[in-house]
């Protein structure tokens, strides 16, 4: 039999995000992750012995390549008039109306919420979900939700590797109706490997995307907490997101003491410069292959006024608008429309079409092997666009050595001093 390629050779050209897709679809279970510490990521390691090199760890790994005109006709019936925001029914801006939940999750509390819902309703048997290991608190740790208590375990976000697609695998040994709750990435994992897999294509009927602008490696968290003084050891509980919002990253130490960093000096403390070489070259930010996406409003009026937490939300199957419509009129959420181009410029007005297009011509005049996109139509780039990503790419390599932090430091101070003189400049 002709041998495929397989998920190595996407490791070898470093655009794999460790999703963890390869390990559930592998039909050999000859592929695990493996923590690469020194470099922060997961990355996938294939037992020669087992590999009979079929080739379906590669045509699912979303790290290589994304063939959009292909999936969104499948799961849309059409391709989307505005390739950067995806297809779409509305946008929302709302919240659970279950404050403990809401003050207790990242923004809104509208995933938590949503799931707990689909269950008490009969829609869902499970969900994919991630919360943080509690024998390794600084790890994330994916797994199969089956009540309430075990949905919020997971809440809040976990900016760090995330390999959430290893529980796929947990989905396709166990019979029922599942929900996933994912990145971009992992919801480009998952829909490749539904057109594989009819049995996954018939169990997960519900996909939750979550906004992104990138995953930072372990790495992210070590230099924050030796920002704040900790040690990796000290630490007995890690949450990135909650208490109100924005929210606060919270650590709580084994000698019982707690330091909160806030959500908004994560930028100022250079906590994205570790992001993945994968993220760099993303062109989905707001999870355009899900039934729903959420993600932060990062408005200027609700960062202002708002200190509990609002999501927002975007419908993207009837499936998705009808969940949402139901939780709506039985009490579990409060809802208004909201203008998209708005949230948009909110979201990404330092990572947009344009920059991307000028971080994948840099990545291919140095020789780099950037991931394939179908029906995916990027804007022409300015000056700003080299700049902003020579910056990128500046704060990715003092990142990658522990003796440039301090490095790291001070230049992303600078840099947050003159980003508001950057943004007036910036057409």
């Amino acid at each position: 039999m002709r041998k495929c390629e397989t998920v190595k050779e996407v490791n070898k050209v470093n655009l794999c995000m460790g999703c963890g897709t390869c390990v559930s679809l592998c039909p050999n279970s000859a592929i695990e992750l493996t923590l690469n510490s020194s470099k922060g990521v997961y990355f996938p390691l294939i037992n020669e012995e087992k590999c009979n090199y079929c080739g379906i760890c590669f045509n699912v790994c979303p790290g290589n390549s994304v063939n959009f005109k292909k999936l969104n006709q499948t799961i849309f019936g059409q391709e989307p008039k505005n390739t950067s925001l995806g297809n779409y029914l509305n946008w929302y801006i709302g919240h659970t109306t279950d404050y403990k939940i809401r003050y207790n999750s990242a923004s809104g509390g509208m995933v938590t919420a949503l799931l707990i819902f689909a269950m008490e309703e009969g829609i869902i048997d499970g969900a994919l979900v991630t919360k943080m290991n509690e024998e390794k608190p600084l790890e994330p740790q994916p797994f199969i939700a089956r009540n309430r208590e075990e949905v919020i375990s997971a809440a809040k976000s976990k900016y760090c590797p995330v390999p959430a697609n290893i529980a796929i695998r947990q989905i396709l040994e166990n019979e029922g109706k599942y929900a996933i709750v994912g990145l971009p990435c992992h919801l480009h994992g998952i829909r490749k490997a539904e057109m594989l897999n009819k049995k996954l294509n018939e169990r997960i009927i519900l996909h939750l995307g979550l906004f992104c602008a990138c995953t930072p490696s372990f790495l992210g968290t070590d230099f924050l907490l030796r920002k704040i003084g900790i040690k990796k050891e000290e630490v007995e509980k890690l949450d990135y997101r909650g208490e109100g919002y924005p929210g606060s990253m919270t650590v709580k130490l084994k000698n019982k003491q707690k330091k909160l960093i806030d959500y908004r000096d994560y930028y100022n403390y250079g906590f994205i410069s570790f992001m993945y070489w994968r993220c760099t070259l993303c062109s989905d930010w707001s999870s355009e292959l899900a039934d729903i996406s959420f993600g932060d409003p990062l408005l200027p009026e609700v960062l202002r006024d708002d200190n509990v937490g609002s999501s927002i939300i975007v419908t993207r199957t009837r499936q998705g608008e009808n969940i949402i419509q139901q939780m709506v009129r039985k009490g579990k959420a409060e809802l208004s429309t909201i203008d998209c181009d708005k949230v948009r410029k909110a979201q990404i007005d330092s990572w947009r079409n344009e920059d991307l297009r000028a971080r994948l011509t840099i990545a291919r005049l140095i020789g780099k092997k950037v991931p394939l996109y179908y029906n995916k139509i990027f804007s022409q780039p300015t000056i700003f666009s080299y700049l902003s990503c020579a910056s990128i790419y500046l704060q990715r390599f003092l990142a990658s050595k522990r003796n440039l932090w301090g490095l790291l430091d001070i230049y992303c101070s600078l840099l947050s001093t003159s980003r508001s003189v950057w943004s007036k400049l910036r057409p």
